[in-house]
């Protein structure tokens, strides 16, 4: 299993990240994505620790730790800056907090994040026909969720993909060691938000490509 949108204790997460790639390990995932919540106030200080973390769990050879960040809640103008300077900072995989239906998320956040250079779209809640193309046209996955609340408009997002034949991943938006499912309880939350078994194994490959992409 890969989690591709997890926290740790530099931003709303419970564990510090070493042990939260020791419980990701324990739960059978053999790759994780640290990704923090930034803005404009802390985005210089986390990621360098994060780029370290990461580089220090993944010497030790049981789970490959990817460094990102999550953009959340910035006025829609300033996603696109945030984004480019992440990646000048290192990190490898950029998310933005979508416009989940259970957060008061900035109106225009989702346009706004996927005209950016991110990779995912988390949680994209009620997804516009619109949003859905331009996702599938600049290759940007939509998240479908296991966390509770945002996962809500799972069968949303997942219809809105593959009417626009967008690519869709499955993360647990890890805050808690509980919030790591496994394979097997992922593959239900997809199923309940009305994948087939052949989208889900499309889902996880995904998941896959984009660890790939990265050379971790």
């Amino acid at each position: 299993m890969i989690d591709l949108h997890t926290h740790s204790i530099f931003s709303d997460g419970e564990l510090v990240p070493a042990e939260l790639a020791q419980r990701a390990y324990a739960s059978g995932y053999k790759v994780l994505a640290i990704t923090d919540h930034v803005d404009h106030s802390n985005i210089d200080f986390v990621i360098p620790r994060i780029v370290k973390v990461c580089s220090q769990i993944s010497q030790d050879g049981k789970i490959k730790a990817v460094p990102g960040i999550e953009i959340t809640h910035v006025a829609p103008a300033q996603i696109s800056a945030l984004a480019d300077e992440a990646r000048k900072l290192g990190t490898k995989i950029v998310i933005v907090h979508g416009e989940t239906i259970v957060e008061p998320v900035p109106a225009g956040t989702n346009q706004a994040a996927l005209k950016a250079s991110i990779d995912i779209l988390a949680h994209p809640g009620l997804l516009t026909e619109e949003e859905a193309r331009l996702a599938a046209d600049r290759g940007i996955y939509l998240e479908i969720t296991t966390r509770r609340g945002h996962s809500y408009t799972n069968g949303h997002v997942a219809q809105m993909a593959k009417k626009f034949r967008a690519n869709l991943i499955l993360n647990n938006d890890a805050h808690l060691p509980s919030d790591f499912v496994g394979r097997e309880r992922a593959t239900s939350i997809a199923h309940g938000a009305g994948l087939n078994d052949d989208e889900i194994s499309a889902m996880f490959e995904n998941s896959r490509r984009m660890v790939k992409k990265i050379q971790v």
